[in-house]
Protein backbone atom coordinates (compact mmCIF):
# COMPACT_ATOMS: atom_id res chain seq x y z
CA UNK A 1 0.00 0.00 0.00
CA UNK A 2 1.34 3.51 -0.77
CA UNK A 3 1.41 5.41 2.27
CA UNK A 4 3.37 8.80 1.66
CA UNK A 5 6.00 10.06 -1.02
CA UNK A 6 9.27 11.40 0.77
CA UNK A 7 11.37 13.71 -1.49
CA UNK A 8 14.58 14.74 -1.35
CA UNK A 9 14.83 18.44 -2.00
CA UNK A 10 18.19 19.43 -3.83
CA UNK A 11 18.34 17.97 -7.48
CA UNK A 12 15.02 16.02 -6.84
CA UNK A 13 12.97 19.25 -6.64
CA UNK A 14 14.70 22.01 -7.68
CA UNK A 15 18.87 22.25 -9.67
CA UNK A 16 20.56 23.61 -7.01
CA UNK A 17 23.52 21.23 -6.47
CA UNK A 18 25.55 23.33 -8.48
CA UNK A 19 24.85 26.49 -6.37
CA UNK A 20 25.51 24.74 -3.40
CA UNK A 21 28.92 23.67 -5.18
CA UNK A 22 29.23 27.13 -5.99
CA UNK A 23 28.74 28.66 -2.61
CA UNK A 24 31.06 26.50 -0.54
CA UNK A 25 34.22 27.54 -3.03
CA UNK A 26 33.10 31.07 -2.42
CA UNK A 27 33.77 30.96 1.18
CA UNK A 28 36.55 28.19 0.95
CA UNK A 29 38.48 30.60 -1.12
CA UNK A 30 40.14 32.73 1.53
CA UNK A 31 41.31 29.27 3.24
CA UNK A 32 42.75 28.89 -0.68
CA UNK A 33 40.88 25.44 -0.42
CA UNK A 34 39.11 24.68 -3.95
CA UNK A 35 36.87 21.69 -4.77
CA UNK A 36 36.77 20.34 -8.26
CA UNK A 37 32.69 19.85 -9.42
CA UNK A 38 33.93 15.90 -9.82
CA UNK A 39 35.10 16.14 -6.35
CA UNK A 40 32.21 17.37 -5.23
CA UNK A 41 29.82 15.23 -6.91
CA UNK A 42 31.82 11.96 -5.83
CA UNK A 43 32.19 12.73 -2.08
CA UNK A 44 30.34 15.51 -0.84
CA UNK A 45 27.13 15.70 -3.01
CA UNK A 46 25.20 13.91 -0.05
CA UNK A 47 26.38 15.51 3.10
CA UNK A 48 25.20 18.42 5.41
CA UNK A 49 26.80 21.65 5.34
CA UNK A 50 28.58 20.94 8.53
CA UNK A 51 29.87 17.81 7.25
CA UNK A 52 30.99 18.64 4.21
CA UNK A 53 32.89 21.29 5.90
CA UNK A 54 34.24 18.78 8.76
CA UNK A 55 35.41 16.82 6.02
CA UNK A 56 37.54 19.04 4.38
CA UNK A 57 38.66 20.64 7.69
CA UNK A 58 39.89 16.81 7.98
CA UNK A 59 41.53 16.45 4.97
CA UNK A 60 42.83 19.78 4.55
CA UNK A 61 44.49 20.11 7.95
CA UNK A 62 42.68 23.42 8.59
CA UNK A 63 42.43 23.13 12.14
CA UNK A 64 39.43 25.09 12.43
CA UNK A 65 38.15 26.14 15.68
CA UNK A 66 34.29 25.70 16.12
CA UNK A 67 34.23 29.58 16.22
CA UNK A 68 35.47 29.40 12.87
CA UNK A 69 33.11 26.78 11.40
CA UNK A 70 30.27 28.32 12.70
CA UNK A 71 31.10 31.94 11.04
CA UNK A 72 31.58 29.49 7.66
CA UNK A 73 28.29 28.02 8.04
CA UNK A 74 26.54 31.55 7.90
CA UNK A 75 28.88 32.66 5.47
CA UNK A 76 27.92 29.54 3.29
CA UNK A 77 24.12 30.26 3.72
CA UNK A 78 24.32 33.79 3.07
CA UNK A 79 26.13 32.78 -0.53
CA UNK A 80 23.95 30.24 -1.16
CA UNK A 81 21.23 32.59 -0.82
CA UNK A 82 22.36 35.60 -3.37
CA UNK A 83 23.13 32.66 -5.97
CA UNK A 84 19.65 30.92 -5.35
CA UNK A 85 17.88 34.44 -5.79
CA UNK A 86 18.46 34.75 -9.39
CA UNK A 87 19.18 31.03 -10.34
CA UNK A 88 17.41 28.53 -8.90
CA UNK A 89 15.01 26.47 -10.84
CA UNK A 90 12.46 23.91 -10.41
CA UNK A 91 13.31 20.75 -11.89
CA UNK A 92 10.97 20.06 -15.27
CA UNK A 93 8.35 17.53 -14.40
CA UNK A 94 7.87 18.49 -10.90
CA UNK A 95 4.90 20.45 -10.50
CA UNK A 96 2.83 18.01 -12.69
CA UNK A 97 4.27 14.98 -10.31
CA UNK A 98 3.63 16.66 -6.73
CA UNK A 99 0.10 17.83 -8.49
CA UNK A 100 -1.06 14.31 -9.75
CA UNK A 101 -0.04 13.02 -5.78
CA UNK A 102 -2.13 15.91 -4.40
CA UNK A 103 -4.74 15.05 -6.53
CA UNK A 104 -4.87 11.64 -5.35
CA UNK A 105 -4.43 12.70 -1.59
CA UNK A 106 -1.00 11.12 -1.28
CA UNK A 107 0.35 13.13 1.84
CA UNK A 108 3.82 14.48 0.69
CA UNK A 109 6.90 15.09 3.00
CA UNK A 110 11.12 16.44 2.64
CA UNK A 111 13.73 14.94 3.58
CA UNK A 112 17.12 17.32 2.85
CA UNK A 113 20.41 17.87 4.17
CA UNK A 114 20.01 21.39 3.45
CA UNK A 115 18.83 24.09 5.82
CA UNK A 116 15.48 24.52 6.29
CA UNK A 117 15.18 28.85 5.64
CA UNK A 118 17.02 27.39 2.20
CA UNK A 119 13.91 24.92 1.49
CA UNK A 120 11.58 27.74 2.83
CA UNK A 121 12.29 29.88 0.69
CA UNK A 122 12.54 28.33 -2.67
CA UNK A 123 9.26 26.49 -2.23
CA UNK A 124 7.39 29.95 -1.40
CA UNK A 125 9.22 31.09 -4.28
CA UNK A 126 8.19 28.46 -6.69
CA UNK A 127 4.71 28.35 -5.42
CA UNK A 128 5.45 24.32 -4.30
CA UNK A 129 5.63 25.57 -0.32
CA UNK A 130 1.63 24.08 0.28
CA UNK A 131 2.22 20.13 -1.61
CA UNK A 132 4.28 18.90 1.57
CA UNK A 133 2.76 18.15 5.21
CA UNK A 134 6.24 17.95 6.98
CA UNK A 135 9.56 18.77 6.20
CA UNK A 136 13.00 17.94 7.83
CA UNK A 137 15.85 19.46 7.46
CA UNK A 138 19.42 19.51 8.21
CA UNK A 139 19.22 21.41 11.53
CA UNK A 140 16.88 18.66 12.99
CA UNK A 141 18.98 15.35 12.81
CA UNK A 142 22.43 14.30 14.67
CA UNK A 143 23.00 11.74 11.52
CA UNK A 144 22.96 12.49 8.01
CA UNK A 145 22.63 10.48 5.25
CA UNK A 146 22.77 7.66 4.32
CA UNK A 147 21.71 7.22 8.17
CA UNK A 148 18.06 6.45 8.19
CA UNK A 149 17.39 8.92 10.87
CA UNK A 150 15.83 12.17 8.74
CA UNK A 151 13.32 9.61 6.94
CA UNK A 152 12.20 7.69 9.72
CA UNK A 153 12.37 11.06 11.72
CA UNK A 154 10.03 12.44 8.58
CA UNK A 155 7.43 9.49 9.19
CA UNK A 156 6.83 10.17 12.25
CA UNK A 157 6.41 13.38 12.13
CA UNK A 158 4.09 12.85 9.41
CA UNK A 159 2.28 10.38 11.10
CA UNK A 160 1.80 13.39 13.90
CA UNK A 161 0.75 15.88 12.30
CA UNK A 162 -2.01 13.53 10.01
CA UNK A 163 -3.00 11.25 13.38
CA UNK A 164 -1.77 8.38 10.35
CA UNK A 165 -0.03 4.93 11.12
CA UNK A 166 1.87 5.22 7.99
CA UNK A 167 4.83 2.56 8.32
CA UNK A 168 8.26 2.16 6.04
CA UNK A 169 7.17 0.16 4.43
CA UNK A 170 4.62 2.06 2.65
CA UNK A 171 6.80 4.87 1.87
CA UNK A 172 8.57 5.74 -1.09
CA UNK A 173 11.74 8.02 -1.16
CA UNK A 174 13.05 9.94 -4.28
CA UNK A 175 16.82 10.65 -4.30
CA UNK A 176 19.33 11.58 -6.95
CA UNK A 177 22.21 10.11 -5.04
CA UNK A 178 23.28 6.62 -3.47
CA UNK A 179 23.81 8.25 0.17
CA UNK A 180 20.34 9.31 -0.05
CA UNK A 181 19.07 5.82 -1.35
CA UNK A 182 20.95 4.02 1.10
CA UNK A 183 19.71 6.00 3.81
CA UNK A 184 16.16 5.26 2.31
CA UNK A 185 16.54 1.66 2.22
CA UNK A 186 18.47 1.54 5.55
CA UNK A 187 14.80 3.30 7.32
CA UNK A 188 13.08 0.26 5.37
CA UNK A 189 11.58 2.46 2.65
CA UNK A 190 11.29 1.58 -1.14
CA UNK A 191 14.00 4.05 -2.74
CA UNK A 192 13.44 5.77 -6.43
CA UNK A 193 15.92 7.50 -7.77
CA UNK A 194 15.99 9.99 -10.62
CA UNK A 195 18.78 10.57 -12.75
CA UNK A 196 19.11 14.43 -12.34
CA UNK A 197 22.41 14.39 -10.98
CA UNK A 198 24.37 10.52 -11.45
CA UNK A 199 23.99 8.07 -14.21
CA UNK A 200 21.53 4.91 -13.43
CA UNK A 201 24.63 2.91 -13.49
CA UNK A 202 25.79 4.99 -10.55
CA UNK A 203 22.36 4.42 -8.44
CA UNK A 204 21.87 1.02 -8.14
CA UNK A 205 20.55 0.74 -4.45
CA UNK A 206 17.41 2.46 -6.40
CA UNK A 207 14.13 -0.03 -6.58
CA UNK A 208 13.61 1.98 -9.65
CA UNK A 209 15.16 4.64 -11.73
CA UNK A 210 13.75 7.56 -13.70
CA UNK A 211 15.00 10.27 -16.00
CA UNK A 212 11.86 12.26 -15.38
CA UNK A 213 9.27 12.27 -12.10
CA UNK A 214 6.57 13.34 -15.03
CA UNK A 215 7.53 9.63 -16.45
CA UNK A 216 5.81 8.22 -13.77
CA UNK A 217 2.57 6.98 -12.72
CA UNK A 218 0.65 6.43 -9.53
CA UNK A 219 0.26 2.29 -10.60
CA UNK A 220 3.93 2.56 -10.52
CA UNK A 221 4.24 4.19 -7.23
CA UNK A 222 1.79 1.55 -5.54
CA UNK A 223 3.69 -1.21 -7.31
CA UNK A 224 6.93 -0.23 -5.73
CA UNK A 225 4.78 -0.29 -2.19
CA UNK A 226 3.01 -3.81 -2.87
Amino acid sequence: MLGTVIFDFDGVIVDSELLHYQAFNRILRPLRVEMSLQEYYDKFLGLSDEELLRLLDKQNNLCLSEQQLQKLLKEKALAFKGLVSTNATVIAGVPQFLNMLADNKIPMAIYSGALLPEIEMILNGAGLRDFFDVIVSAEQVKKGKPDPEGFLLAIEKLNAKLNTQISPRECIVIEDSRWGLEAARNAGMHPLAVTNSYSADQLKPADKVVENLNDLTLADLRTLCS
